[in-house]
């Protein structure tokens, strides 16, 4: 296995310039977008939307792959909105994910996710992959629970870039 860390990123909380110089910084040679749908309103995250990311990501050589697969369904991502309204929270506002969140998309996701397959078959060759959503707080996405398993699983540290 040549993966060395998995690493955890979202967009919420950085500008353009600094969410790119800490891929950059941390080593990062490919960009796993774990979105299901790839894109962001507004001017402020625009950088981040499907196209101008991978433009962007191809320029600082940086492999771009989506992995749709391990997006949380429309069902899982409605119970964690249900969730967040009960709080009183708003999407941007969550630190933490719903337990129904949680054990929805574990069922769903990860419940026969094979880490050595996933990383040999998917991300052959590479050394430091970066599991992208939005969310500024890793605790507060998918991408939490989908590298805690990968890490499980393959014993690699995890290393949430956070702004």
């Amino acid at each position: 296995m040549s993966v060395e860390a998995i690493l955890s990123i979202g967009v919420y909380g950085f500008s353009e310039g600094d969410f790119f110089d800490a891929l950059q910084r941390a080593g990062v040679d490919c960009f796993c977008d774990v979105r299901a749908r790839r894109g962001l309103r507004g001017s402020d995250y625009a950088f981040a939307n499907a196209k101008r990311l991978q433009s962007r990501l191809d320029s600082l050589g940086i492999w771009y792959v989506h992995l749709k697969s391990l997006a949380p369904s429309t069902a899982v991502r409605d119970a964690q909105r249900a969730e967040d309204a009960k709080q009183g929270v708003a999407k941007r506002g969550r630190d933490q994910l719903g337990d129904v969140f949680k054990a929805q998309y574990c069922e769903e996701n990860l419940s026969r996710f094979q880490a050595s397959v996933f990383l040999e078959e998917e991300l052959q060759g590479v050394h430091r992959p970066v599991f992208f959503c939005v969310e500024r707080l890793p605790e507060a996405c998918h991408r939490s629970l989908l590298t805690e398993e990968l890490s499980r699983q393959t014993g690699l540290p995890v290393e949430h870039i956070v702004p």
